[in-house]
């Protein structure tokens, strides 16, 4: 079994998103500083074509996603990681999956080092103001429920 981690990473905890130009999944210009909801809180998660926990970890938020945007408004964006060889299999795999949810495109790197993402899958909560409220990489089964907890703390919920 694999144990979620918390990391400590030089991206600190109440800090706000960088500001970065990365592309949409349909290729468009998307910067990152028009991650927002609204006031409502947001999942960011950083995976790749070739992490099998990534998947495993979006499947899940997937089939709970309808669910948790009723019961409290959350956003969830998923950045790919793939580089520019491989990000043309990206919109593929995700129209297969049948994903809801917001996919961004980060072929160059430059979101994630600005996180200081350094393992993958690595998923972030950002509460309504925009800070980063919790951080976690690795995924196993059940780690989502653990996560939509927290985003229940975040809008008083719990």
């Amino acid at each position: 079994m694999i144990v979620s981690l918390f990391v400590y990473s030089g991206f600190s905890q109440e800090s706000t998103l960088p500001k970065v130009m990365i592309k949409t999944l349909d290729g468009k210009s998307f910067n990152t500083a028009d991650i927002q909801n609204d006031g409502k809180p947001i999942i960011l998660s950083f995976w790749a074509l070739w992490c099998k926990p990534c998947q495993k970890e979006l499947d899940a938020f997937n089939e709970n996603y309808e669910q948790w945007q009723i019961e409290t408004g959350v956003k969830i964006f998923a950045v790919s990681i793939d580089d520019s060889r491989s990000t043309a299999r990206v919109a593929p795999l995700v129209k297969g999956k049948g994903w809801e949810f917001e996919v961004l495109m980060d072929a160059n790197g430059d979101f994630k080092r600005a996180m200081n993402v350094n393992m993958i899958p690595h998923t972030f909560l950002i509460d309504g103001n925009g800070k980063v409220v919790s951080q976690h990489t690795a995924y196993f089964d059940g780690a989502e429920f653990e996560l939509f907890e927290k985003v229940k703390q975040i809008i008083g919920k719990k």
